[in-house]
């Protein structure tokens, strides 16, 4: 089996000489390249194309979002996110994320060598799990608007059909991209919306900041007890827990710490047995693009408590792992591709509960 082809773009000889000791010591990588800037990348991508790119964002000659874009239009490549996590540095990696990169890693403006080397294994994972991405399909995939699923409905007739029904929602890797796809395309009176979407602390609260901004909904990372209404999505905190609670009518959710559960935190898994356990029938699962298998017990609970479950199709995931294994349990009742999964949650609405 051919190992990972690798070219590292990066402004600091320190990262670049680190980044490259500690990638090269699997077995299963190759760094290709090691270059200071995007200029010098496009000159070496000439010669050898990388299965994956390591990419710094800020630096000379061209700034790494800009190169990221270019390489998106031209040759879909899945890109590894290695950048200072700063308040902005969050921000600029969402739009990162957006463009088309598979994974961040964060590093700190001082210790990088030391930090790099305590991260090796996620630098490893991230880059393995990068060369398995199908970039490819998310990235061409065909935008529809909300009125390719249904009419617009007024204000008047939305607040008669209003019921207390949740969606729950779990993904990983290519989840950025999946969820924008699916969230910008739902109109405001859309039901309640739980998401767990596998991140690093920091960065939710500027990834829902901006799918908010994009949104007819209202999106926002999930604070303890804000309650789950129509037209509002809440995104789990990275670091924290988010678990759905029920008092009377009405839902909440409760923002926690805890240990790692399936190797994550947020946990797709804790959030859907919450949801099994205070929604049960009035709720739909949907288990979207990742790797591992999180969340695929949590829907299997949620089924079983009467939910409707639908699971995300292998040719529009970027990583179909969390799908199959969900798929592979029984978890799930329906498997749809991504243009799909919008037409799904509308259709939580018009349900009743038997």
């Amino acid at each position: 089996m051919s190992r990972i082809k690798v070219m590292i773009v990066d402004d600091s000889a320190v990262v670049r000489q680190v980044v490259t000791a500690l990638l090269e010591a699997d077995p299963g990588i190759e760094v290709i390249s090691a270059v200071a800037d995007p200029l010098l990348a496009m000159v070496r991508m000439k010669i050898q194309w990388p299965d994956v790119l390591v990419l710094d964002i800020e630096m000379p000659r061209m700034d790494g979002i800009t190169f990221l874009k270019k390489i998106m239009n031209e040759r879909p490549t899945p890109v590894v996110i290695c950048s200072t996590l700063t308040e902005k540095g969050a921000q600029t990696s969402m739009v990162a994320l957006a463009a088309g990169a598979v994974a961040i890693i964060t590093k700190p403006k001082l210790g990088i060598k030391q930090f790099l080397n305590d991260a090796c294994d996620d630098l490893i994972m991230a880059v393995k799990t990068a060369a398995r991405a199908n970039v490819k399909r998310l990235v061409a995939s065909e935008k529809l608007s909300a009125d390719a699923i249904l009419a617009p409905a007024d204000s008047h007739g939305a607040m008669i059909q209003t019921t207390e029904r949740v969606v729950a929602i779990g993904t990983s890797t290519g989840g950025t991209q999946a969820l924008e796809y699916v969230l910008t395309a739902l109109p405001r009176v859309a039901p309640g919306m739980v998401i767990v979407q596998h991140m690093p602390e920091k960065f939710t609260a500027e990834f829902a900041a901006r799918l908010n901004g994009l949104c007819q909904i209202e999106v926002r990372e999930a604070q303890h007890q804000d309650r789950v209404v129509q037209g509002r999505a809440l995104i789990a905190p990275g670091g924290k827990h988010m678990l759905l609670r029920r008092n009377g009518a009405q839902y909440f959710v409760d923002v926690i710490d805890g240990p790692l559960v399936n190797r994550h935190r947020p946990s797709v898994d804790v959030l859907f047995r919450s949801v099994a356990k205070c929604a049960g029938a009035n709720a739909l699962g949907v288990i979207m693009t990742g790797m591992g298998d999180d969340g695929a017990a949590g829907l299997l609970e949620m089924r079983s408590a009467g939910a409707q479950t639908v699971a995300q199709d292998e040719a529009s995931c970027v990583v179909y792992g969390m799908p199959k294994e969900a798929v592979k349990r029984g978890a799930v009742q329906k498997t749809v591709p991504l243009n799909a999964i919008s037409r799904e949650i509308l259709q939580q609405l018009y349900m009743t509960v038997a």
